[in-house]
């Protein structure tokens, strides 16, 4: 029998060792077009970054010390150009040009995929490269050397483009990533890549989304890359990473059949449509054993098991069936790792399968145990059965084991009751009682038995302006940043606040990660509420889903972090590494309540939202920022207690922040507040509107939804103004007249509306507060007020008042 294999990477040397084992007697000839064999292709970008610094040990076998091994004749530089199945023969061109014919009984094809190369203005210009193999290693690697390179734009966030980046930055380039959508890695949904915006922007890539490459052009320093908005990246370099596609030209050329997808079709035994011609690899389509339909799966795990599959068909006949890939991944992004298995809610969503999902936030390890790292892991399920679709999972350890787990059970047909069964291994330097997978399988249960009603980041944007929002948090994790429009009422006080939470509207509960939230939901459901749901993630996912990404700075990389030594030794250093929300938070206030002004607490957690919030909450509370640092998924903040604001020396002694009581509901008044608040958010100091009793009234949206009120919200409803549309002048209002000759004056003479000035107050960050005492007493609901407006009581004011040096009462 002679077996002739067509490629010599992942799937056909696999192929070519597993038939010599089980078959000593046949003749085996592998041809590959390359110089190379069986080398690890996925280590390329690792020894371009300088990680892995031997060249030789991306090469795990030589042509000549595997043709010795297996006895089989390998062939580098032959490049098949033809097949002729009638003939069951093969054309072949050698390095030197000429060809020759080769025989086979067995032919095994796999050729991989080749990078996509779009017919872009200058991509053959010299300095813009593909990444596939070892000889594109190499040019790399000697034009990063030769041309000194400092800045390199890498076209495309795949995977690989993200381990480009990577590894470019650690050999010391100032990296920029555009890619045409709305996220990195593409496969995973927003949620889950949210984070790693952030997470490239920390490190000090400069990411262009939603942004497409139109040309290149040479410049005099090097060249330009240049996007569809009009704007041009300088850059010494280019790596295309846009994507690849199945290298399927021979077969197609040979009548062989391709499938839906432009992949070659093959059958269970991975066998093409040509009776004694099989494929593997990156070039084949199979059906998705999830949804039954073709698609293209370009993994190297998959390839080496059909290789082995298809050897053993090839040698015995066919009876090995191929049970088909999922798609399990997993990439190093600087500190991150990311993986995924199975089917994302987008892609599920794309195909109109029902789904639910859940996101749960846990620890690598035992919380109590040092070094405790945080770990993101979201589930797709079928919302009767529980059987599992997909999952993702984003963190620093431990990753990698929880996808490889539920990739078996899903692969086995298994459900979120599965995740709850599963035993592991525990002891607090490896994992907690309750393991992540764990935690998620309770979570997803609780999900498809009612038992927490949820609601997604995505449902609740579209949802805000009808429902209740409360926070669950505690009172000082408020104060570091909520959902605009929350009501903040703590989990533990939430059984003796009940008066403040209508049972006749929708009520969503959120708090950081998901716990206290469903806590809240049992709570209100225990108390005879029905419409209650639960925000899926909590605000950890929320906030990161929709903050706006980093806006593009390339830096370059950092030798070490930038430190100012004053003070070193008024250094209070605190570790709250392991603690969950609002572990840290606490660790932080604690240690600056009992500081003295000057000195300075350095928080070390590995909470990537408190690090995030340390400048806001420093600007709020008047202490200074000194220094924030990450490494290895470990935050590192120093913070500055800083004095409590005194009263200004002089005229130009710069303030603290300003407060702004609206008493009143009078049209002047009213356009004094907002034009006195906006000036002083103009200078860039905090400003706080306090509205209370008639001043609520300017806050009242013009079309507001239908509430529940008893006799007095009513007769309050309809003798005061329904909106500031309706607000008349303190002096001259002539029965509406005299309000009216003022808008069209001011219209006339190019000042801006009232509505126009609270608009622009609400998007320079002024806060509005309305008065929860004056809401209760004159029958207002939340709902009949503009979104974004914060609701709190006298000690709300007082706070923002204690803070300022400046407060006006109008």
């Amino acid at each position: 029998m002679k077996h002739v294999i067509i490629g010599g990477v992942a799937g056909g040397a696999t192929a070519a060792a597993r038939l010599r084992r089980v078959d000593e007697t046949s003749e085996i000839i592998l041809l590959e077009k390359g110089k190379y064999i069986s080398y690890a292709n996925c280590g390329l970008p690792y020894y371009i970054g300088g990680v892995i610094e031997e060249r030789s040990k991306l090469l795990l076998q030589t042509p000549e010390s595997f043709g010795k091994r297996f006895r089989i004749d390998v062939r580098v530089e032959n490049e098949v150009t033809a097949l002729h199945p009638d003939k069951k023969t093969i054309t072949v061109r050698r390095a030197d040009g000429s060809e020759y014919e080769e025989t086979y009984d067995k032919l095994l094809l796999s050729p991989g995929s080749t990078p996509v190369r779009l017919p872009l203005e200058g991509i053959d210009l010299d300095g813009i490269f593909t990444l596939r193999n070892v000889e594109d290693t190499d040019r790399i690697k000697h034009y990063l050397t030769e041309k000194q390179v400092r800045r390199t734009v890498v076209v495309g966030a795949g995977f690989i483009g993200l381990e480009m980046a990577e590894n470019l930055h650690h050999a010391g380039v100032s990296v920029s990533i555009v890619e045409m959508g709305n996220q990195v890695m593409a496969p995973i949904d927003y949620s889950m890549a949210a984070p790693i915006h952030q997470h490239l922007a920390d490190k000090g890539v400069a990411l262009y989304l939603e942004e497409g490459v139109t040309g290149f052009s040479h410049e005099k320093d090097g060249l330009l890359v240049h996007l569809k908005s009009g704007k041009s990246i300088a850059t010494d370099m280019v790596l295309l990473s846009i994507g690849v596609r199945p290298a399927t030209a021979l077969a197609k050329a040979a009548g062989i059949k391709l499938g839906e997808t432009g992949g070659i079709w093959v059958d269970s035994y991975l066998q093409t449509s040509e009776k004694d011609i099989y494929a593997v690899g990156d070039a084949i389509e199979f059906p998705h054993p999830l949804t039954g339909k073709p698609w293209l799966n370009y993994l190297a795990n998959p390839a080496n098991r059909q290789g082995r599959i298809v050897a053993d068909n090839m040698a015995l006949g066919n009876s090995v069936t191929y049970e088909g890939a999922i798609g399990t991944s997993i990439a190093k992004v600087f500190d991150l790792t990311v993986a995924s298995t199975g089917l994302a809610a987008k892609r599920l969503k794309q195909m109109g399968m029902e789904y639910r999902s859940s996101i749960t936030h846990s620890s690598s390890h035992a919380g109590y145990y040092p070094d405790a790292l945080p770990l993101t892991l979201k589930l797709t399920f079928h919302p009767t059965t529980g059987r599992l679709y997909g999952a993702q999972c984003v963190g620093h350890e431990g990753v990698d084991k929880r996808i490889d787990q539920i990739a078996q059970l899903i692969k086995r047909g298994g459900t979120v009751y599965d995740l709850i069964e599963t035993e592991h291994t525990y002891a607090p330097p490896f994992s907690s009682a309750k393991d992540p997978i764990a935690i998620a399988g309770y979570v997803a249960s609780n999900i498809i038995s009612g038992a927490m009603p949820v609601i997604t980041w995505r449902e609740l944007q579209a949802e805000k302006e009808h429902i209740l929002l409360i926070d669950t948090r505690t009172h000082e994790e408020f104060s570091f940043g909520t959902i605009p429009g929350a009501v903040n009422i703590p989990v533990d006080e939430m059984r003796n606040r009940l008066n403040d939470i209508p049972k006749d509207k929708p009520v969503v509960l959120f708090c950081a990660v998901g716990l206290r939230g469903y806590l809240a939901t049992r709570i209100l459901a225990g108390h005879g509420y029905k419409n209650v749901r639960n925000l899926t993630g909590g605000y950890k996912t929320y906030s990161a889903a929709v903050a706006p990404v980093p806006p593009p700075t390339p830096q370059s990389p950092k030798t070490a972090p930038a430190t100012d030594n004053n003070n070193d030794g008024n250094i209070l250093k605190i570790n709250a590494c392991g603690l969950q929300c609002p572990g840290p938070i606490m660790k932080v206030k604690q240690a600056i309540d009992n500081a003295e002004p000057g000195q300075r607490v350095e928080v070390t957690a590995t909470d990537a939202g408190f690090a995030r919030d340390a400048s806001a909450w420093c600007n709020t509370t008047g202490n200074k920022l000194i220094e924030k640092t990450e490494s290895n998924g470990r935050y590192t903040v120093v913070i500055e207690k800083g004095n409590v604001c005194p009263a200004p020396a002089t005229a130009s002694t710069s303030g603290c922040g300003k407060t702004l009581i609206l008493f009143s509901d009078d049209l002047d008044k009213a356009l004094a507040t907002f034009v006195l608040a906006n000036g002083a958010a103009a200078t860039g100091q905090k400003v706080s509107i306090f509205f209370t009793f008639w001043g609520l009234n300017v806050l009242k949206k013009v079309q507001k939804p239908q509430v529940q009120k008893d006799i007095f919200g009513k007769m309050f409803g309809w003798m005061l103004p329904s909106s500031s549309l309706k607000l008349k002048l303190s002096k001259m209002n002539m029965l509406g007249m005299g309000s009216r000759m003022m808008r069209y004056l001011m219209k006339r003479k190019g000042v801006d509306s009232l509505e126009t000035l609270r608009a622009q107050a609400q998007q320079q960050g002024v806060e509005f507060i309305a008065c929860q005492m004056s809401m209760d007493v004159m029958g207002i609901s939340r709902e009949e007020l503009l979104d974004g407006v914060t609701i709190g009581g006298v000690a709300t004011y007082m706070e923002r008042a204690d803070q300022a040096n400046v407060n006006l009462f109008i």
